[in-house]
């Protein structure tokens, strides 16, 4: 079956980084597009970055524009998220998924934790 697990998430201070990972497997990983998504609190999910499934391909969200960057190893079966210059804005449980299931209801894993708090 489709699995996907988050890691790398922590706590750190306002301006500092983080690296993200999520292992896939149960599927062919480098025939699929790939997002991360986050939830605040209070909030909605929003659409932070994606890939495009050879890694030629990437979109941000603008409030994470310059400061985020999206990779994949796809010889690893793994998709980063490398996260600089954060910001309390930034407070999130931090999700993967591939492109394709965001378009319609899927399962979604645990996500990992990113607290950006002085």
């Amino acid at each position: 079956q489709v699995q996907l697990a988050e890691s790398g998430g922590g706590m750190v201070q306002p301006g500092g980084s983080l690296r993200l990972s999520c292992a896939a497997s149960g599927f062919t990983f480098s025939v699929y597009g790939m997002r991360w998504y986050r939830q605040g609190p209070g909030k909605e999910r929003e659409l932070v970055a994606g890939i495009s499934a050879a890694g030629g391909m990437s979109t941000y969200a603008d409030s994470v524009k310059g400061r985020f960057t999206i990779s994949r190893d796809n010889a690893k079966n793994t998709l980063y998220l490398q996260m600089n210059s954060l910001k309390p804005e930034d407070t999130a449980l931090y999700y993967c998924a591939r492109s394709a299931d965001t378009t319609h209801d899927h399962t979604w894993g645990q996500g990992t934790q990113v607290t950006v708090s002085s």
